[in-house]
């Protein structure tokens, strides 16, 4: 399919070109060349190595008759925050998915996602986890007005059943942002959130037998997207309260601040070496941006704006902030894959784009 409407951008250091639009699809997560997204509660996939793109079908995850209706239209199914929310691919072949008050599991050869757990405390997590040895993790994101307990859970058996991995204690923190594995050091980084010293991001032993906080105590601490590579950490932060940032945390702990955001970010991703953070509109008086950015870089260094939407007139309270949704997984694709939500020109539309590092021209003899 061609693309139908390509954002306005500028040029990274190399080139950025828009090779498709799909007004609709959500993307989910990576496995390799293949890209898994979502139509409402179909679940699809595109294997990306292949020069022409086919979505095929994987299978659905079949809701309450109402939202099976909300959810064909784009402001109700914003509204209602209807559809696939997350996505983890195991080694075994099985897939876990958060959905609206649910998490669902789909096992090798099943036709239909089953509910394998019900959210008691919010909706369903932000983001959900698998590591190489099969287990897969998410965190409670809800309001916690009072400050409860809040867990993290695992499952052992492939997204089957859940156990609770690890709790923070009452008045510790608000919830949790993101797990993220990092596959350098073996471990787990957790997010918290939201405030003082709730704001925390931690490693974690893949059994939860050692936690550590690393940094924490200020706005800063305060992010949801993290991208772990050889050097270090690569975060974002996601304060409405602050300036944000994107920082590098290396394996020494030095923390180094590499590019100012107009906004908060809460997805980030990499293509091969390059890596993209993504900022969103929100109430705030720190960062009052009313356009969606992707900011990238090819070396880790330099970074700069090289996508953008602006923010549609709808209500940001009822219909969703401005964003732009950036797919989890390792992704050996060399494609940079984006869900616009909530702008002008592209909501709910998901781009691909090709990543073609800039080669300097030989200077003249």
């Amino acid at each position: 399919m061609a693309a139908s409407a390509i954002p306005i951008f500028q040029p990274l250091n190399g080139e950025l070109q828009c090779i498709a639009a799909f007004p609709g699809l959500r993307v989910l997560t990576w496995d390799g060349n293949v890209l898994y997204a979502s139509r409402a509660y179909q679940l699809l996939r595109a294997d990306l190595s292949r020069p022409a793109i086919h979505w095929q079908e994987v299978t659905h995850f079949r809701p309450s008759l109402w939202r099976n209706v909300s959810s064909r239209f784009p402001l109700s199914c914003r509204l209602l925050r209807d559809g696939f929310h997350a996505l983890a691919v195991l080694p075994s072949g099985h897939r876990s998915a958060a959905l609206p008050g649910v998490i669902a599991t789909l096992a090798p050869g099943e036709t239909e996602f089953r509910v394998s757990h019900v959210i008691t405390r919010g909706t369903r997590p932000l983001h959900i986890t698998a590591t190489p040895d099969g287990k897969v993790f998410w965190g409670e994101y809800f309001d916690n007005r009072h400050r409860d307990e809040v867990h993290i859970y695992v499952s052992e058996d492939q997204g089957t059943t859940w156990d609770v991995a690890y709790s923070f204690h009452r008045h510790s923190i608000r919830h949790i942002h993101n797990i993220v594995y990092d596959e350098w050091q073996n471990c787990l980084w957790v997010l918290t959130g939201d405030e003082g010293p709730e704001c925390r991001i931690l490693r974690a032993s893949l059994d939860f037998t050692d936690v550590e906080a690393v940094l924490h105590g200020n706005q800063q601490a305060r992010a949801v997207a993290l991208l772990p590579a050889a050097d270090g950490l690569y975060f974002s932060s996601d304060t409405p309260l602050e300036h944000n940032y994107i920082y590098r945390l290396d394996r020494r702990g030095n923390l180094y601040t590499l590019a100012s955001l107009t906004s908060s970010s809460i997805y980030g991703c990499r293509v091969s070496d390059a890596m993209y953070f993504s900022t969103m509109v929100e109430p705030s008086a720190a960062n009052p941006d009313r356009h969606v950015r992707i900011y990238g870089s090819l070396d880790g260094v330099h970074w700069r704006t090289v996508v953008q939407w602006k923010k549609d007139r709808w209500s940001m309270k009822l219909f969703q902030y401005g964003n732009a949704i950036l797919p989890a997984g390792k992704n050996n694709s060399g494609l940079l894959a984006m869900t616009s939500v909530a702008v002008t020109k592209g909501d709910l539309e998901t781009t691909l784009w090709r990543v073609t590092p800039k080669v300097s021209a030989p200077e003249p003899s």
